[in-house]
């Protein structure tokens, strides 16, 4: 795949990131609920593409999810329990760095859950999705497929940049020698819940810049957002001074020069 040239992502990507401060403008204004779940293999550039989603947007209204291992307690509760609790309500958007879809894959593939929870899982995961449509939920599902030579170069970067390395972790590893048992947990995951009220959509991310290119001009095309006016403001004047006067600053800590220390 041809990689997208700089000058033209970057332009094309802040006209999107434009369009989505209008989305939230109108899911605040409209009252709107919008979930929007990013799933896919490790390192397919599913964070790179939450960030560029959510880098403009105002964080009271979009939100990230990206939940830790289950407690023990949450082991014992109803499976889609602990994610129900960061559902959005009017005018919120939440986007979910992986979902329940963690049962589908990564605790099928390597055993975190057990067969009839696996099963129960793709029974109820497309019942479940249906109750949030019907409610009235804009429930979006993103799976970034990337290829298995392009994850293991996207791999070695990480561990060879300290400043990324912490991106890496045991199971992400683990990933690299179960790449079929992946692939087959996908393709059955996909039978039992790609369905009409909420279906996957594909990102080929071979190129990030193409994939998140790709990925938000389809989630701004499959929402009925528009422009909402909203009053303009200006700028009041400052009132005259009344004779207040700053304490002296050696009276406070203060944060040392540091950037001072630069010219030097």
């Amino acid at each position: 795949m041809e990689r997208l040239p700089k000058k033209v992502y970057e332009r094309e990507l802040l006209r999107l990131q434009g369009q989505l401060v209008e989305l939230q403008e109108w899911v605040r204004e409209s009252g709107a609920r919008l979930v929007v779940v990013f799933e896919g293999r490790d390192a397919a550039g599913k964070g790179g593409a939450i960030k560029r989603v959510s880098q403009y947007l105002n964080p009271r209204v979009c939100r990230i999810v990206a939940l830790p291992a289950p407690t023990e307690r949450e082991r014992t509760q109803w499976y889609f329990q602990r994610y129900i609790e960061h559902l959005p309500a009017a005018g919120e958007i939440v986007l979910f760095d992986r979902s329940w879809y963690n049962r589908a894959g990564v605790e099928r593939v390597m055993g975190f859950c057990t067969p009839r929870e696996y099963t129960r899982f793709l029974q109820q995961a497309p019942v479940f999705e249906r109750l949030l449509v019907e409610d009235g939920i804009l429930l979006r599902k993103y799976w970034f497929s990337v290829s298995d030579g392009e994850q293991e170069r996207r791999f070695q970067s990480r561990l060879d940049d300290p400043m990324r390395r912490w991106k890496l972790s045991a199971m992400d590893l683990e990933s690299v020698t179960r790449w079929e048992d992946y692939s087959r947990a996908k393709d059955e995951m996909f039978f039992h819940t790609d369905i009409p009220e909420a279906p996957w959509a594909v990102v080929e991310s071979e190129d990030k810049r193409s994939a998140r290119i790709n990925m938000i001009a389809h989630l701004l095309s499959t929402v009925p957002y528009h422009h909402v006016e909203h009053p303009k403001l200006t700028l009041p004047p400052r009132p005259p001074g009344t004779g207040y006067q700053r304490p002296p600053r050696d009276m406070f800590t203060s944060v040392p020069d540091h950037a001072a220390s630069l010219l030097d």
